[in-house]
């Protein structure tokens, strides 16, 4: 019988409604204390922008404070958009991150912008489609960075002080950069479900040794709300729900309370919306969940899953990522492993 796949936590730093982005990002770190203490492996944050229920745009700036609030548990990015970026500044933050934290902070890299066009025209400060060519080059400079083979440029910090690196994705496309270039590979499960399997094997398939990895290493973002019942465990998805369509209307507003979404009436068009956001979420009782998270892990071989909780109240929430640890005793594991992980 396979091992039970290593559970770590994605933050997206979430707005509620009627609270702030301080009180969002004071959760965070909370959290944090929590997931070392519960035995989870590492706790990523991720970038998005003009989204008023999202308080993570600048991972580094999160990551930073996090890592130094905790003492065991790795920090990273899930992640660090790179068209968003210059790849120096890029190499200079996260090389200054695993400096102060040696062997604890990790650099997941997507090529996605994390926000809408005209937000990324913003960020980028040219239109969109200009830099859309541009990622090959930069992750080409960014590993040059990182190894000190830059012909013109040291990256300080950066050179020599290179944390653990990742591709994320939701396609092919990354699946086949991770898997050339023997990197561990972070398949975003959560809202890109109907590709995990090709993107997956499309990964295994590509993947060639490296000095990081010598054999495909796989984690995916999993949705996941867990609470003593089911009953309630569905209750509290209701603000998800209702975020999440509020979202593809194009008025993304802060994370709604359960009350507030079990009164809202959804249109037809609203549910079929809603279809493809609850196909990967997993929701229910301790046991329910740790069944269906074994499944998941099962029927795509996952090493780790990466479980993000969005739920309205700081304290369901707490609840859920403690429940999860329960059921899958992860204090106990750790503990009898010392604490020997993948290096991945």
């Amino acid at each position: 019988m396979a091992s039970p796949p290593l559970l770590s936590v994605l933050d997206l730093a979430p707005i509620s409604q009627g609270s702030s982005a301080a009180d969002a990002l004071g959760h965070s770190v909370v959290l944090a204390w929590l997931a070392e203490r519960l035995g989870y492996r590492r706790l990523w944050v991720a970038e998005h922008h003009n989204m008023p229920g999202i308080a993570s745009s600048s991972p580094a700036v999160l990551i930073a404070h996090l890592a130094a609030s905790t003492s065991s548990l790795r920090i990273g990015a899930g992640g660090v958009m790179l068209p968003n970026h210059a790849a120096l500044v890029v190499a200079e933050q996260f090389g200054m991150l695993e400096a102060l934290h040696p062997g604890r902070i990790d650099l997941g890299i997507g090529r996605a912008p994390g926000t809408d066009p005209l937000t990324a025209a913003a960020l980028r400060r040219r239109p969109l489609a200009q830099g859309a060519d541009e990622f090959p080059e930069q992750m080409r400079d960014l590993l040059a960075f990182f190894d000190g083979t830059h012909p013109q440029i040291t990256a300080v910090p950066g050179r020599g002080y290179r944390p653990a690196l990742w591709m994320l994705g939701s396609s092919d496309f990354s699946a086949n950069v991770a898997g050339l270039l023997g990197l561990p590979f972070s398949f975003a499960h959560h809202f890109a479900a109907a590709n995990t399997m090709a993107a997956v094997a499309a990964y295994r398939s590509a993947f060639r040794p490296s000095d990081d990895l010598d054999r495909p290493y796989v984690m995916l973002g999993v949705p996941v709300i867990c609470a003593d019942d089911a009953d309630r465990a569905r209750w509290l998805a209701g603000s998800s729900a209702l975020s999440f369509v509020r979202l593809r209307q194009g008025r993304p507003t802060a994370l709604p309370t359960p009350e507030e979404a079990a009164e809202y009436v959804f249109t037809p068009l609203e549910r079929e919306l809603l279809r493809n956001w609850t196909n990967p979420l997993i929701a229910g009782s301790p046991a329910e969940v740790r069944d269906q998270l074994l499944d998941l892990a099962a029927r795509t071989e996952a090493d780790e899953l990466m479980i993000t909780t969005m739920v309205h109240g700081h304290g369901d929430r707490m609840r859920s990522y403690q429940l999860v640890a329960e059921a899958f005793d992860l204090a106990g594991t750790a503990a009898n492993l010392g604490l020997q992980r993948h290096s991945a």
